[in-house]
């Protein structure tokens, strides 16, 4: 058996509960859609850490066949059980479907895991797979931690492109699934508000969804008219919040060039879309720091329950099931407004990388591509609650189907989804949106505050020397 993954295995224990015990106590975001963030408290023990539920865990070294060289994986679905089991699966698949590998499996709790593949890549440590968060992949292949997967074309080109991460014309990550966000509500309420029910193709104007947020209002029926969940942090803040920007004409970086934020993140667009956001708060329509996000909206109106509640809510397809398990058929499900620009929600959530010093990456693709069968990625959409990344994939599920109560997800990214600027400078660009849309809400001026964001991507990108795009533009 080989033996070179006890080194990485070790080191990924140690900075895993490292990180993990300088975060007890804090407050934990939410990465790209897939779980509701939350982690608080925080033990370890031998083999296992645990926060707030999610659990380090790692398959048997001891298992491993005399003969078979090893290949190290880490995960971030520690804290998810259903993800995990999936992956166990897709793993014992492959280490049964040839005789030369062996994959070992470490799964970390999402909050600590992109620091975890920092640390260990800052010390050429890294495992030969890696699941990345879709907007990080631009910059970690960027840095040298990703090389290039070799995958079929054909596999390659069945995939949605919402789960395909590119750097430099290569393809550096790809994922079984996406998620997608929706505006949550009831039809009870639309009917008696006298709202028009938006749909994909004919989604509600931005004087619509206005007109819609003054009637849950004034109906005095609720606390709050809608819930965006800002007391969330991280990525959630661009991942949730950036489109609405965009559908209102501006965006976090100048596409044509991914070297200047001018314009696009100052210009009366973006300014429109500030003011906005600010008023949502400043003027009582939603909740700063809501109070119960879990249940405010899936539970309000329902006996014994007491705190506060919102009308509709700002929420991922993660959110999907409590509500129907608590409003039934009353539960809807709406597709993002229209600003002006088209409506937007994000795109891409986690995917498969190799490691640039893996020393086996054409093995490692080779797993990598059988997880993308249609039967894997329909087995992994209906226990994750995930949106398949594979047309051919969908009629093999349950609950994305035509018809089936989640489907609407499927069809609203479909249409709406928009990825995250691909660019390496993209992990600044989120770092500084959800400071700058933070204090927006706040009550922060709009266009000094957009233009101090401006100044920090911009002086960040050049302080990298364009992070491979050419400054003149």
């Amino acid at each position: 058996m080989a033996k070179q993954g006890t080194r990485w295995r070790l080191l990924m224990l140690a900075i895993g509960f490292s990180l993990i015990a300088t975060a007890c106590g804090s407050d934990s975001g939410t990465d790209s859609g897939t779980s509701d963030p939350g982690a608080t408290t925080t033990t370890a023990g031998d083999t296992t850490a645990t926060t707030a539920g999610n659990v380090a865990q790692s398959s048997d070294e001891s298992e491993v066949p005399e003969g078979r060289t090893v290949l190290n994986l880490a995960t971030h679905s520690g804290g998810n059980p259903a993800e995990l089991e999936a992956i166990q699966g897709f793993i014992n698949d492959y280490n049964e479907s040839q005789d030369e590998f062996w994959i070992l499996y470490e799964a970390f709790p999402q909050g600590d895991y992109n620091e975890t593949v920092v640390a260990l890549a800052l010390t050429d440590s890294l495992p030969c797979i890696i699941d990345v968060d879709g907007p990080n992949t631009p910059n970690w292949a960027w840095a040298g931690y990703l090389a290039p997967l070799t995958i079929d074309p054909a596999t390659e080109a069945s995939l949605l492109d919402s789960v395909k991460g590119y750097w430099d014309g290569e393809l550096y990550s790809v994922g079984q699934f996406d998620a997608a966000i929706a505006v949550l509500a009831r039809h009870s309420d639309l009917d008696e508000l006298g709202l028009r029910t938006p749909t994909v193709e004919d989604p509600w104007t931005g004087d619509e969804f206005q007109a819609a947020l003054d009637a849950y209002k004034d109906s005095g029926k609720y606390d709050f008219a809608i819930d965006f969940g800002t007391g969330w942090t991280g990525e959630w803040f661009p991942y949730g919040f950036s489109p609405l920007l965009q559908s209102f004409g501006g965006d976090l970086i100048d596409r044509s060039n991914f070297v200047e934020a001018e314009g696009v993140l100052n210009g009366p667009e973006a300014v429109a879309w500030g003011e906005w956001w600010q008023s949502m708060f400043q003027d009582g329509y939603a909740p700063r720091l809501p109070a119960n996000r879990d249940e405010g909206f899936a539970q309000a109106g329902l006996d014994g329950y007491e705190g506060e509640t919102y009308g509709l809510q700002w929420n991922g397809i993660w959110a999907a099931n409590s509500a129907i398990e608590n409003l039934g058929d009353d539960a809807a499900f709406l597709p993002a407004p229209d600003f002006g620009a088209g409506a937007k929600i994000g795109g891409a959530s986690w995917q498969w990388a190799v490691a640039a010093t893996c020393e086996h990456p054409e093995a490692a693709s080779a797993y990598i591509e059988s997880t993308l069968t249609p039967e894997n990625i329909g087995a992994i959409s209906d226990a994750q609650n995930v949106l398949p990344g594979r047309e051919e994939a969908r009629p093999l599920t349950t609950k994305f189907v035509d018809g089936a109560p989640l489907a609407i997800f499927y069809e609203i990214s479909a249409d709406q989804a928009l990825i995250r600027p691909p660019t390496p400078a993209y992990t600044t660009i989120a770092s500084v949106f959800e400071k700058g849309a933070a204090d927006i809400a706040d009550g922060a001026d709009v266009q000094s505050t957009l233009d101090r964001m401006v100044d920090e991507i911009e002086a960040d990108i050049e302080a990298n020397d364009g992070y491979g795009f050419p400054l003149d533009g």
